[in-house]
Parts: C-alpha cells; sequence; structure tokens
C-alpha cells in the first residue's frame, strides 16, 4: 500500500464547512467568505455533503451545486454566470473563483454526513467500488480544478448514527485505504470522525488507528455532546473541552476524545479540534447553573433546540463559563455554546496538545465580520 502522508501545514490548519443547504435560506453563499474576512484566515473548507446512496458517490443537491445561476452582485468576482453550453455554475464555480483569488486555499468534498451516511454500509461491502464511484465523481472534468481532496464523514462506522451500520472494525480502514490507493498520495483524504471519549463507545467500535494512519487530517467531532435531543435535560454545554463536576456522561467531552485518539497512536498533528458555530438549548429551565431538568427544546430559526452564534451573542449572552466552553440563561432558554473567549482558551488547548489546528461546523453561523473565525486564526497563531 501507500506511504503514510505528511500531515499537511504546521499545526496552524483553519478548516471550514460550507454546508451545500446554506444557499437557500440562510442565505449563506460562497461570496460571504470573502465579505467576512474569513477566506483570507482559512487554509481548507470542506463542501458539505456529497451523497453515499448505494454504496457510491453522488451528488447531493445538484442545484445548490453546479446549477444555480449567480448574478454579477452575488458572485465572488463579480462576474454572473452564463447558461453556455458547458458552463459551471452554483457553489462549484464560486468556489472556483475563490480559488483564484486565494490560490493556497484547498477544497475538499465531504460525503456523508449525519444524513447521508447510510451508503457507507454497501460501500464497505466493496471499498474499490466505491472509491472508483468517488473519483469518478470528484475529478469530474466539469469541476476536477475545484476540489484538493475528499473527506470521509461516516456516521458511524460499525456502530449506530441516523441508522445502524454493523459491517464489522475493519471496515472503516478498508473504505479510506480504496480511497487512498485511487486517489494517490497527492490528493488529500481526511475523514469527520465520533469524538466519543467513553469507554467500549463509538472510537472503540471500530480500528480507526489504522484508517487514520492513510489520512491527512482527521476531525473528531468534539461537539454535540449534550442538547434537547434529550428534551428534559440535563442542561450541560454542548462542547466542553474537559470535564466537570456533575457532567452528565463519562467521556463525553473533548479532551476525552483527543486523548483516546492519542492512546490508539494517532498522531496528535493529524487531528483538528471542533467548534460549534451554534449553540445547543432547552427551554423551560429554572436554574441557571448546568445540571437543571428542562421540558424540552429551546426555539431555535432552523430547527428545535439549535441556534446561531450570530443570533445568541445577542439574544442569549454568555453568563457563564464550565468545561472550557461557555453558558447562557435568558428567561427560561437555556443555551451553551462557544463565544470568542472560550475558542480562546480551546486554540491555547490545540497548540499544546500539539494538534494540528482546528475546524468548524459551519461558516453561516458566525457574525459577518467573522468572530468566531478571527478567534480560531488569532488563537492557533
Amino acid at each position: 500500500g501507500p506511504t503514510t502522508p505528511p500531515p499537511s501545514g504546521s499545526g496552524k490548519n483553519v478548516v471550514g464547512y460550507f454546508a451545500e443547504w446554506g444557499v437557500y435560506g440562510r442565505n449563506y453563499h460562497v461570496k460571504n467568505l470573502v465579505t467576512s474576512g474569513s477566506a483570507a484566515k482559512l487554509t481548507h473548507i470542506l463542501y458539505a455533503f456529497g451523497n453515499t446512496t448505494g454504496g457510491q458517490c453522488s451528488i447531493g443537491d445538484s442545484y445548490a451545486d453546479y446549477d444555480r445561476a449567480y448574478s454579477a452582485a452575488e458572485s465572488v468576482d463579480g462576474v454572473a454566470d452564463t447558461w453556455d453550453a458547458g458552463a459551471l455554475r452554483g457553489s462549484f464555480n464560486q468556489l472556483r473563483k475563490l480559488k483564484k483569488q486565494y490560490p493556497n486555499l484547498k477544497v475538499i468534498w465531504s460525503f456523508g454526513g449525519w444524513t447521508w451516511s447510510g451508503g457507507f454500509t454497501q460501500a464497505a461491502a466493496n471499498p474499490t467500488a466505491f472509491a472508483n464511484s468517488c473519483y469518478n465523481l470528484v475529478k469530474d472534468s466539469r469541476w476536477a480544478d475545484v476540489f484538493d481532496g475528499i473527506d470521509v464523514d461516516w456516521e458511524y462506522p460499525n456502530a449506530c448514527g441516523l441508522a445502524c451500520d454493523s459491517s464489522g472494525p475493519a471496515s472503516y480502514n478498508n473504505v479510506i485505504t480504496a480511497l487512498r490507493n485511487k486517489f494517490g498520495n497527492s490528493f488529500l483524504v481526511t475523514s469527520a470522525i465520533s469524538a466519543d471519549g467513553s469507554n467500549g463507545g463509538k472510537l472503540d467500535a471500530a480500528d480507526y488507528a489504522s484508517g487514520i494512519a492513510k489520512l491527512n487530517l482527521v476531525f473528531p467531532m468534539t461537539y454535540d455532546y449534550y442538547g434537547a435531543f434529550n428534551p428534559q435535560g440535563p442542561t450541560a454545554p454542548h462542547s466542553p473541552l474537559t470535564s466537570y463536576a456533575g457532567i452528565p456522561t463519562n467521556g463525553f467531552w473533548s479532551d476525552a476524545a483527543i486523548q483516546k485518539l492519542k492512546s490508539k497512536g494517532v498522531p496528535s498533528s493529524k487531528m483538528l479540534l471542533g467548534i460549534g458555530f451554534y449553540g445547543r438549548g432547552w427551554t423551560g429551565v429554572t436554574q441557571a447553573a448546568p445540571g437543571g431538568t428542562a421540558t424540552g427544546a429551546a426555539t431555535g430559526t432552523y430547527e428545535p433546540g439549535i441556534e446561531d452564534y450570530k443570533v445568541l451573542k445577542n439574544s442569549c449572552p454568555a453568563t457563564g463559563t464550565i468545561g472550557g466552553t461557555a453558558y447562557a440563561k435568558c428567561g427560561s432558554n437555556w443555551w451553551g455554546y462557544d463565544t470568542p473567549a472560550t475558542i480562546g482558551t480551546k486554540m491555547t488547548y490545540a497548540k499544546n496538545q500539539g494538534l494540528g489546528g482546528a475546524f468548524f461546523w459551519e461558516f453561516s453561523g458566525d457574525t459577518s465580520n467573522g468572530e468566531l473565525i478571527s478567534a480560531i486564526s488569532n488563537g492557533l497563531k
């Protein structure tokens, strides 16, 4: 097999998710990366998501990806899209234009995610066929120049996410190996993985270390540990860095995942710390400190129990910190989320641990002047 590729960069990787569907209700487009000042602070963009239906890489949303016509005003370079035969439009064309302005920026196409991981079970049964399908899609002549890498966001190998996978502990490594063999060593292969630091949890259900050995970078999703998916609480910030007295679940904090991965032999320099640009919250809460009971999910703009940082910083400002992250109680609502200050704490941790940088979900949760990505970028210096 191929030799292990070196991790990219110098511990200063700043990697952000661009959500394919953000161009709709969120009205967040590639141009916003420029106007917010974010593009200049990034090393990589993860474009999320491609689908995995039938154990094959496939287009997630063709309209958003390559068909939507951008006006001159909406476009990165002030040039409108055309309907000429063969012309690329949509976010893919905007990313192409972005890369012309920021030639060091890498764009990675991420496949799977919570909703679209089901096809990985079939992919694991024939990893070579999966890798071939991914290669043919990512390297399609219409947009091959847009992408510098492919990302596997399998939630979760040999464990349960939206659905359950029982393909066995070797399946993750088999899929990653097939992709590395097909794409070669000059192409980036990355992966978002569980950040379950508990004993016998998701990170122990599959042989992650062997797969990660073939990756350039790995993204443990150190967020969403707690939330109104448990509608009665107990309240807890969704992305604690460290444990604290009364934390609801053993191993459900960021450092637990990082230390577990280190203990499996994963190099620190390949790991990026995950940051959420959103909060998770409950309503019907009477207690300001974490650990209180609730009656359900707090109202959110797009879905119950979740709200963007850019909204929460004004609607429910942080009133305390615990476990290296922040929380807020306003009325009967209780929210946990990261602020520029707690991101600073987390970036100091990332540097002290020798991590390769940080990644975040996702751009549209930040303020219009990019204050969270600025906190990441400045904190890693």
